[in-house]
């Protein structure tokens, strides 16, 4: 009898000592796999938002260690904010000058990044409105493009403009937005009367019409490069995400949102 209650006890003991070391194996496995889990960052351009998005959905399906994040913005703006030393680790720009400055400073590798994508600029307006070409702007009483320091799509409208000997015509009559999502929304909106955008932006909106396309001559060849950067704390997965942007199916996102393949 007092030989089955010691053999009761240390059978005790030892589900009790089984117990707390598999509640210890969970955790560090718990705690493994929080510590593979990789969060990568992404600086785009605003008008990359909606494709990006669908692209991440796949990625991370795919690949469930990794969390995509991403910064949208002027390709100016996010410029500026890595070459002042925001943690980054891809740059995906709407111009080739912005990303090619950070090239030139050391922050991106030049073989550690591509031409990607290629877009059109055109000129919006909204569903009932009487504006049908660039020339009929002059009668618009406010126009909206993004600011030509820092939004790519503001630099080649002005180009357009000016080329199209319109710019001191319309000037006065400018309200400058942060990127070329805000200009879409003033036009949604009615703030202004007509706006200049990419073509991408502008297909994703029913409640704008494009009234006309901007002739590629009027404007610098508008490229999105897309590459990592240096001082990424996840060279490996932020390489890994690079190179999927490149796949075939990435590509058919792109196209499908209207995006064109730059042919290297």
């Amino acid at each position: 009898m007092r030989r089955r209650y010691h053999m009761m006890i240390c059978l005790t003991m030892l589900i009790v000592f089984l117990t707390a070391c598999g509640g210890q194996g969970q955790d560090q496995l718990n705690k493994q796999k929080s510590q593979d889990r990789v969060e990568l960052t992404i600086s785009a351009a605003a008008s990359l938002q909606d494709v990006l998005n669908e692209v991440a959905a796949v990625y991370e399906k795919e690949h469930p260690n990794v969390k995509i994040t991403y910064n949208f913005g002027a390709s100016g703006a996010l410029q500026q904010q890595i070459a002042q030393g925001a943690p980054v680790d891809l740059f995906f720009s709407a111009a080739e000058d912005k990303y090619d400055e950070l090239v030139k400073e050391g922050f991106i590798e030049e073989n550690s990044g591509t031409d990607l994508l290629r877009n059109e600029l055109v000129l919006i307006v909204s569903t009932n409105s009487k504006i049908n070409r660039f020339e009929d702007l002059p009668k618009a009483n406010r126009i909206s493009i993004g600011t030509p320091e820092s939004v790519p799509a503001g630099t080649y409208a002005k180009e357009t403009l000016e080329n199209l000997n319109l710019w001191n015509e319309t000037e006065k009559k400018m309200v400058y937005a942060k990127d070329v999502r805000q200009v879409l929304t003033y036009v949604e909106t009615g703030n202004v009367d007509a706006g200049i955008v990419y073509k991408t932006d502008a297909v994703i909106s029913d409640k704008v019409r494009i009234a006309a396309t901007a002739n590629e001559q009027t404007h610098s060849p508008i490229v999105y490069p897309v590459g990592v950067i240096k001082d990424s704390s996840h060279q490996k997965e932020a390489k890994e995400f690079y190179e999927f942007l490149k796949k075939e199916e990435s590509i058919k996102t792109f196209e499908d949102n209207g995006f064109k393949q730059v042919e290297n």
